[in-house]
């Protein structure tokens, strides 16, 4: 999906974002079966610290040759830390023009957003975008900053690493990153850029992930990080719109116009008062579905 501008090219969408370990090439090869929308070759936490180094020429021939082959896919390399000992040759030994982004986890600040972008475009990669990890305690505090930065096009909220960071528990019901949760999806809403949510690591609990994932949905949220190919196409089905809701959003819309060339801004509409605020919403569900 990358044109090759200067500026990055944002994500139309990113309803799922699955991540495969970037040193593990046979596994990298089956991430378009399960067509996300985009997919991430990871060289953080899915590659042991003792093989990152030697996984990059790897990582790298995998993204050209899958970015290059699958264009309808939003590709990505997940580098290490920008303060870590692995970045700069990360950036440098692992990532391809063809790609369409670089995935950079525990980003605490706007600073270090710069960094990435300097060290791409010292790389004469300036045309990828960055897709932010926003899971630490100074990243969630800062996440507005983060995602206005130059260079950010998307982003995503890490549960994990923010509750490791802050010393708490995570808990089935998610209750303890709820304030977290929201505050970046608050923060991508302002910045204009997508956002994934967190990962559901029960891999065999279809139930969990789906709950989840309306959470949320609910939060604002337009999709979903995803460790497994199964969970895809769950992601799929809760971040669009369903053909009740296309219907629904199709008649209010023509009710509310119609109602406008009347004169009038505000109508019932199946029992419900119609104003601007729920037309708004009627045509983001119209705009998901292509109608719009």
């Amino acid at each position: 999906m990358s044109q090759g501008d200067d500026t990055g090219t944002r994500p139309a969408r990113l309803r799922s974002l699955l991540f495969a370990p970037g040193n593990r090439p046979e596994v990298c090869a089956k991430l378009p079966r399960s067509t996300p929308d985009g997919a991430v070759l990871d060289l953080e936490d899915a590659v042991p610290p003792k093989l990152r180094a030697e996984a990059r020429p790897t990582v790298r021939e995998s993204a050209a040759k899958l970015a290059r082959e699958h264009p309808e896919i939003t590709w990505y390399v997940r580098v290490n830390s920008v303060p870590s000992e692995w970045f700069a040759r990360d950036i440098t030994e692992a990532l391809d023009p063809a790609l369409d982004g670089v995935v950079v986890p525990k980003l605490d600040n706007a600073e270090q957003v710069a960094a990435v972008v300097d060290a791409l475009s010292a790389a004469g990669l300036g045309h990828l975008h960055v897709l932010a990890g926003i899971e630490t305690a100074h990243g969630v505090e800062n996440a507005r900053e983060i995602l206005e930065a130059p260079g950010v096009a998307a982003g995503y909220f890490g549960a994990e690493d923010f509750i490791a960071d802050m010393g708490g528990l995570r808990t089935p019901g998610s209750t303890e990153v709820l304030y977290a949760r929201s505050r970046v999806a608050l923060a991508a809403r302002i910045a204009g850029v997508l956002v994934a949510d967190q990962v559901v690591a029960a891999l065999d609990d279809e139930q969990a992930f789906v709950a989840d994932a309306l959470v949320g949905r609910s939060l604002g949220y337009p999709g979903k990080l995803c460790i497994h190919p199964a969970q895809v196409a769950l992601a799929h089905e809760v971040f669009s719109p369903t053909p009740d809701e296309i219907d629904r959003a199709r008649r209010l819309v023509t009710a509310y116009d119609d109602a406008l060339a009347r004169g009038d801004a505000a109508i019932a509409f199946e029992g419900q008062m119609i104003d601007e605020a729920l037309v708004r919403h009627a045509r983001t569900v119209l705009a998901e579905s292509g109608e719009a």
